[in-house]
């Protein structure tokens, strides 16, 4: 349900094509709400379909041009109401710990696959929390508080907060990794 609603967000942002809104969903609100291409343009269709969005005029009509698209009050409306609505937290799945979990109960033979996973995952969180560090750096000076600038940079300090959780924890199961009883050094 939420994917119409971060378009939404999005061209209320800025009246985009759906190849421009990939391209900032990979820069930005994919960070926490990912989209392919197909997923975007079918939602597109849609929220069209509903009055939610429309495409603007093109200057030039012509084949193969690029649409882009701005909301609706219709399209303002709902994503207000989206916004105002309670929701409750989404259960956290993650299938490293599904398979740690298995390996306590199956034995340990895979544990050198679920070790190289945990160097992996801590490599790739480690680069997260950096490029997240470098955008508040770049875009949250001192100074910059209005309050949709305190807004952006809470959703961008949850994910700095969330990466610097799973490179300690994944330091953490590191350590414990190399005390196991029974397993030869890395």
């Amino acid at each position: 349900m939420s994917l119409p609603h971060a378009i939404l967000t999005a061209l209320l942002e800025k009246p985009s094509s759906g190849l421009e809104l990939t391209r900032r969903f990979d820069k930005s609100i994919g960070y926490f709400w990912s989209a392919t291409h197909q997923q975007i343009y079918r939602e597109l269709g849609k929220l069209e379909a509903e009055g939610f969005i429309r495409a603007l005029a093109s200057e030039q009509p012509a084949r193969g041009q690029k649409k882009s698209y701005e909301v609706l009050p219709a399209g303002r409306a709902e994503l207000a109401r989206w916004t105002a609505a309670s929701q409750d937290p989404r259960p956290h799945r993650d299938t490293l710990l599904l398979r740690m979990r298995a390996a306590a109960v199956v034995g340990t033979e895979g544990i050198k696959g679920i070790e190289a996973d945990l160097r992996r995952h801590l490599d790739l969180h480690q680069r997260q929390l950096a490029e997240y560090e470098q955008i508040e750096q770049r875009d949250f000076p001192p100074g910059k508080d209005s309050s949709q600038d305190r807004l952006r940079h809470l959703v961008l300090r949850a994910g700095i907060d969330l990466e610097t959780f799973w490179t300690q924890w994944l330091t953490h199961a590191l350590d414990e990794f190399a005390e196991l009883p029974g397993r030869e050094p890395a």
